[in-house]
């Protein structure tokens, strides 16, 4: 009697492991599958936003930057495209903190943070700050941009 009782204790064990496992399988596919829709909607939000900013519609352009902002916060290239629409709209103040917050989200993306540095130094020559506008396009010209 007593082998029987560890033999179902050991098979409750067992199967409560298995459903858990399940559990968590299920969970993690789960959140995968959230990431991904989120990703995607993001993507779909900044392909609008260009497609504005090209337009010229910066209005709409900030709309849809803020609710992919919403989405993913520390999306450094939706800062990058903020401080750009800031700076069309005459926000160079704004523009230019717009693009150092991108270039501290960019992790080893030395492309974006080139054009950061360009943009915080079109910033800063709209701000006449020669000296500081200067020093931008020496940061974007080391990192590969022009």
């Amino acid at each position: 009697l007593e082998a029987a009782r560890k033999e179902m204790s050991v098979a409750m064990r067992d199967s409560e492991s298995a459903a858990l496992a399940q559990s968590r399988a299920d969970l993690e596919e789960a959140e995968r599958r959230g990431r991904l829709e989120r990703e995607e909607r993001v993507t779909r939000l900044m392909m609008q936003a260009n497609r504005a900013f090209q337009l010229g519609n910066y209005n709409q352009t900030m709309g849809l930057l803020d609710q992919a902002m919403r989405i993913e916060p520390n999306n450094a290239r939706l800062w990058s495209r903020l401080a750009a629409t800031r700076l069309e709209q005459g926000q160079p103040r704004q523009a230019e903190q717009l693009a150092l917050k991108s270039n501290a989200l960019s992790g080893a993306d030395r492309r974006l943070q080139a054009q950061n540095w360009q943009l915080v130094a079109r910033a800063r020559w709209a701000l006449d700050d020669s000296a500081g506008a200067r020093a931008a396009e020496k940061k974007a010209r080391d990192l590969g941009g022009s």
